[in-house]
């Protein structure tokens, strides 16, 4: 038969089994330590399990290839676009002194506010 003690701990409550010969579950093997070589064996053998396989490697570079020409195609165009708009000496100057930064970060700034100076500041002071 089965007995189980109760045993209170402050507002919780352990229900403790005692270990006599209950026909439900077998008695537990006493535990041997085996010196963690078990849990060992068990992390280092999931590591060596996996190999890439060159396949899968190939198709993540020709991936990561298209990716990085699509980009830099994009810029390119970019670029372009940027070196059609035309801009004032003026307002790049007026720039350059106002915001004391390099001549091509400001003309770089006016470029993509499509030579609105004033546009072109706010987003340098911001």
């Amino acid at each position: 038969r089965c007995e189980i003690d109760m045993a209170t701990e402050g507002d919780v409550e352990l229900e403790l089994e005692t270990e006599t010969s209950c026909p439900e579950r077998p008695p537990e093997k006493p535990r041997k330590h085996d010196s963690g070589a078990a849990d060992l064996e068990r992390v280092t053998d999931y590591a060596e399990e996996k190999e890439i396989q060159s396949s899968n490697l190939e198709t993540a570079m020709s991936v990561i290839g298209d990716r990085r020409s699509r980009e830099q195609k994009a810029r390119q165009e970019r670029e372009k676009e940027l070196a059609k708009v035309t801009i004032k000496k003026e307002d790049l100057e007026l720039i350059m002194t106002e915001m004391e930064i390099s001549r091509a970060a400001a003309e770089r700034s006016l470029r993509e506010h499509m030579g609105n100076v004033v546009e072109a500041l706010i987003a340098l002071t911001n």
